[in-house]
């Protein structure tokens, strides 16, 4: 069937008979092109307008500014627009839906503006819910809440739609207790709505009162959809609320949304960051029932996340003989796959593809590339490509410290670390823990308690945590110095942890100290008191001393608790 015959069936006029299709016939061709996405037909269409004379009609003007909009076609859309002698309202507000479809919220806001000073006719709630977009997309929180104070007076406060992109607004600008007040004095809500604040306290770290209001919604008898559900399980993605993750999967599962693309992508990542069973997850990926770019990326991080490796990469071959395009997501994830398991040669691939797609300019994997030379011991390349790199953040310098760090270059990691210091990147709590755990493993007492003050001191955004203080343990411990270990341990600012205890134990163990590892292990069995560690350290300790009976009393009290020891295992 040819251009002319389709439209003319859709027309529902013959045009090769010379019969002319009236403005409204027209106007209604050009709106299905819109919903369609027909750039082609709508092309043509605006030929036929131009030839009958119509471009001055508003509503046919108005029509092929959304045409051309919803194509992507902005700079049609606006010519059209411009050309346009009388202008409605609709036709500003098809011009800034274009613009906002093709990402430009900034200039959908100045015509937002341009339609005020213009002011031939008020904007609608379509008008305000597009530029409430905008001010979102923007995060232009004082210009949102000028808008909120025009949509007051001109007296659209119980405007369902108004309400609702108002609440997204402020909660996308971070103000989620001006989403809180809008949601209140709101009378009439829908599904939209509910969805919407809950996503805002999804974003904002609310739980608790995001499943508040999902609840509110099934006692109202509304039925939250997908997104809904999406934005729930966001606001409990953290190994805390693991239970509460599989509590709302049991409802997806109940409500029939298991097969979502969506709500798939959003469990997968949530089951590989929550600590679940391989078996879980691998059984959550055959519910993926689209596999494209996401679906995929998911699946290949989720492995990784879990720690096996060996399944991310069997899934990056499969996702390419799929024919499926990667990204730099994807490349950021097997590239960890890779370091994590030494896979120099699969990572050296890997490499070469990244050249080859285009992809060796972005940051992420150019860290993901320092990140796997360095793991697979290939300090050298690690030290090339972080060298090549135009630009460095901190997970850069990170990335190439600990490499160093993880295979006894101590005095290197240290070298370089200054290095850092005299940069604009600021190091992290995560560059503190590997320079103080180099210095540990090489004996820099003095250089790693300077770093140490040096981290207690600075401007960090977080004061050290756990884990430095048992790394500062570590490094008096294998200095042979366990009194001052033991002070610095009761002068902590913060509660010590298992990890604290168990490097003061470790230490012990090494200079044979019975009486301290004895107050150690104490302490570990009150904090962890199924962990096999403190039973075996303490036993070995008193090995060291020679006292057999006590160290076989030690490993049979392990036992008769029930407690039992994970072998290890080697690649070798």
């Amino acid at each position: 069937m040819t251009m002319t015959q389709k439209l003319s069936k859709l027309v529902g006029l013959d045009l090769l008979s010379g019969s002319s299709p009236t403005p409204q016939n027209l106007t209604r061709i050009i709106s299905f092109c819109a919903k369609s996405a027909s750039f082609d037909v709508g092309s043509a269409i605006h030929a036929i307008v131009i030839k009958l004379g119509f471009c001055s009609n508003v509503y046919i003007c108005s029509a092929l500014v959304d045409v051309y909009g919803k194509c992507g076609k902005s700079w049609n859309a606006q010519k059209v627009f411009d050309e346009t002698p009388h202008r409605n309202v609709v036709t500003w507000n098809s011009l800034i839906s274009g613009y906002l479809q093709a990402g430009s919220p900034l200039r959908a806001t100045r015509l937002f503006l341009d339609m005020l000073r213009v002011g031939t006719e008020p904007p609608t709630t379509f008008s305000f819910s597009g530029v409430l977009v905008c001010c979102a997309q923007l995060e232009a929180e004082e210009l949102g809440a000028q808008v909120h104070g025009l949509s007051l007076k001109m007296g659209l406060f119980d405007d369902v739609v108004v309400g609702t992109g108002l609440i997204d607004m402020y909660s996308k600008c971070c103000k989620v207790r001006e989403s809180w007040r809008v949601f209140n004095q709101m009378r009439d809500k829908n599904v939209v709505t509910w969805t919407s604040m809950v996503t805002g306290c999804a974003q904002s770290g609310q739980s608790d009162e995001a499943m508040t209001l999902v609840r509110e919604m099934l006692r109202l008898g509304l039925k939250p959809n997908y997104v809904t559900y999406n934005s729930l399980l966001s606001s409990f993605a953290r190994m805390d609320f693991w239970d509460c993750c599989r509590q709302i999967h049991c409802r997806i599962v109940k409500e029939g949304f298991d097969s979502n693309v969506y709500i798939v992508v959003t469990l997968l990542t949530l089951y590989s960051e929550s600590n679940s069973s391989l078996e879980d997850f691998r059984a959550l990926c055959s519910c993926v029932s689209v596999w494209d770019q996401i679906s995929w990326n998911a699946v290949i991080a989720g492995f990784c996340n879990i720690g096996s490796s060996e399944e991310a990469l069997k899934c990056f071959s499969e996702m390419r003989q799929a024919g499926v395009a990667v990204d730099f997501f994807t490349f950021t994830s097997i590239l960890r796959a890779a370091g994590t398991l030494s896979a120099l040669l699969e990572g050296k691939k890997i490499h070469a593809l990244i050249f080859k797609s285009g992809h060796a300019s972005n940051l992420c994997v150019q860290n993901g590339l320092v990140s796997m030379y360095g793991r697979c011991g290939a300090i050298h390349d690690a030290k090339w490509v972080f060298t090549l790199m135009k630009d460095h953040d901190v997970v850069s310098w990170n990335s190439l410290l600990s490499g160093y760090a993880h295979h006894g270059f101590g005095k290197e990691t240290v070298e370089l670390f200054e290095q850092m210091r005299r940069t604009e990147v600021k190091p992290n709590n995560t560059t503190f823990l590997i320079v103080l755990t180099a210095c540990s493993h090489v004996g820099l007492l003095d250089k790693g308690l300077e770093y140490f003050n040096l981290m207690r001191n600075d401007d960090l955004p977080e004061p050290p945590k756990v884990e430095h203080y048992a790394t500062v343990v570590d490094l008096f411990g294998r200095a042979g110095n366990l009194h001052e270990a033991e002070a610095f341990i009761n002068s902590m600012p913060i509660k010590p942890g298992a990890s604290v205890y168990k490097a003061l134990l470790s230490a012990c163990q090494v200079h044979g100290n019975r009486e301290l590892a004895l107050h150690s292990a104490t302490k570990l069995q009150q904090l962890c008191p199924n962990d096999p560690a403190t039973y075996i350290l303490l036993s070995n300790v008193l090995l060291t001393r020679g006292s057999w009976d006590d160290a076989a009393g030690v490993r049979k009290l392990m036992y008769d608790r029930g407690i039992r020891k994970t072998p290890g295992y080697s690649w070798i």
